[in-house]
């Protein structure tokens, strides 16, 4: 399984893990598990590489996997008394900001460590990411989570005379371009994406700026205004096949048409195209799509993005910190590890030494033979560092619920607006947000 996630693929994806799900342990005569080493996860990724591990280094590792909904809150107690604290411990990318500036994590900046010295051996948006408000590195992660829009190959030739996947990414270079394919796949019976919530990745637009700026004020852009629109239009113009994230509908029109009622009437509709990240195709596609293998490709949209992310780093108060280490750098920059690593699972990795030797040979057979990996690796570098804050994903959660009420006409534009700068400052009270 694959990780990383949105609130609404945590509850697809991770429901029914339960916490303290923890690996085989040998047991001394007093009763007590002999491990050497523990790591704290919100899931089950890390499974495979510890076993890998325990055999390179004649080790015993424990695994502890935790409910991301559940996460936070169970692991911060043991951080702070230290008992039962694990000495490697994950983020994602929801709570990472907040979790490198709480001081859990041993600063890897300094010695023996010197992880500084690593910084151009990664995609940047990762490597920034991991590091405190005062720069120091405290997380590191081996992957790098940049998206498309995964589409029909079939359907592309057919609405659009090619199904490249250059030339298909051109005509969804902007916004305008979007809607122009969209009614071009209206005017044949296709829905251009399954709702309107799939073009979020985009609301940045060409000037990428973070929630909350260094002055502390909230910044709702134009580009993010426009946002309501365009998902108003989608809406209104019935280019989408009503299908929400991560409902039945929405897996269900990966791979046949769907049912969508529409003025009362009930039509069939086929969706030709799905925002998703890396992972989407490994823990999301493949896992669904059962009749059009080989059917899709991956393209660019209006503008770079990412989606998800695990980090992992070592407890500051561990009495393990050199094994502890020794795992996070196989996790992160062991070439053989990562080169096998990336092979077996398709995951695309953030350390450039290993992906500049096997970006060239990657094939994928259920996007027709696609290089995903090279188009993943150039899309990551147009990812813009600095924009996550630690306000993200409840600002994410208060304006997307903004936008809807915009798009199903329960507000006014200005009254969603309104209403979402009052539920940002009664969220969070120490930032400025705009009197209007």
């Amino acid at each position: 399984m694959k990780r990383k996630l949105s609130m609404f693929l945590v509850a697809i994806l991770l429901v029914g893990l339960f916490a303290g799900c923890s690996s085989d342990s040998k047991t001394s005569g007093n009763g007590k598990k002999d491990v050497d080493l523990r790591i704290w996860s919100f899931t089950d990724e890390l499974k495979k590489p510890i076993k890998t591990f325990e055999e390179k280094n004649g080790v015993k590792v424990e695994l502890t996997i935790v409910p991301i909904a559940d996460y936070p809150t169970k692991l911060k107690p043991v951080l702070e008394s230290g008992v039962g604290a694990p000495d490697v411990f994950t983020g994602e990318i929801a709570f990472l900001k907040q979790w490198v500036d709480a001081g859990y994590w041993e600063n890897l900046s300094e010695k023996p460590y010197n992880a500084d010295k690593l910084s151009d051996k990664y995609v940047p948006y990762v490597f920034d990411l991991g590091k405190d408000k005062d720069g120091n590195v405290r997380a590191l992660s081996w992957q790098t989570t940049p998206g498309g829009i995964y589409y029909k190959r079939s359907i592309a030739k057919e609405v659009l005379g090619t199904d490249d996947p250059t030339q298909v990414g051109e005509m969804m270079s902007s916004m305008d371009k979007v809607f122009e394919v969209a009614e071009k796949m209206k005017a044949k019976g296709y829905s251009m994406f399954p709702d309107e919530g799939a073009i979020r990745w985009f609301t940045q637009g060409d000037n990428p700026q973070p929630w909350v700026n260094d002055k502390n004020e909230l910044q709702l852009t134009e580009e993010k205004m426009e946002y309501m629109d365009y998902s108003k239009k989608l809406r209104d113009n019935q280019y989408t096949a009503l299908a929400p994230e991560w409902s039945p509908s929405w897996f269900e029109g990966m791979d046949k048409p769907i049912k969508v009622k529409e003025g009362g009437k009930e039509k069939e509709t086929q969706v030709f195209s799905y925002v998703l990240p890396t992972w989407g195709l490994h823990s999301v596609l493949k896992t669904n799509v059962k009749e059009s293998v080989g059917d899709w490709a991956v393209t660019s949209g209006p503008s770079p993005y990412f989606w998800g992310g695990t980090w992992l780093g070592v407890y500051n108060k561990s009495d393990n910190k050199e094994l502890a280490y020794k795992f996070v750098k196989m996790m992160t920059q062991d070439d053989e590890f990562l080169t096998s690593w990336s092979k077996e699972t398709g995951d695309v990795l953030s350390y450039l030494p290993v992906t500049d030797s096997i970006k060239d040979d990657f094939s994928d057979k259920f996007l027709g033979g696609q290089n995903n990996y090279q188009f993943f690796l150039d899309q990551s570098t147009k990812i813009t560092p600095g924009i996550v804050t630690k306000y993200d994903q409840q600002l994410d959660t208060l304006y997307g619920n903004a936008v809807q009420q915009y798009v199903t006409g329960k507000k006014s534009k200005k009254e969603a607006i309104k209403e979402f700068y009052q539920k940002a400052q009664n969220a969070y009270p120490d930032i400025k947000v705009p009197k209007k």
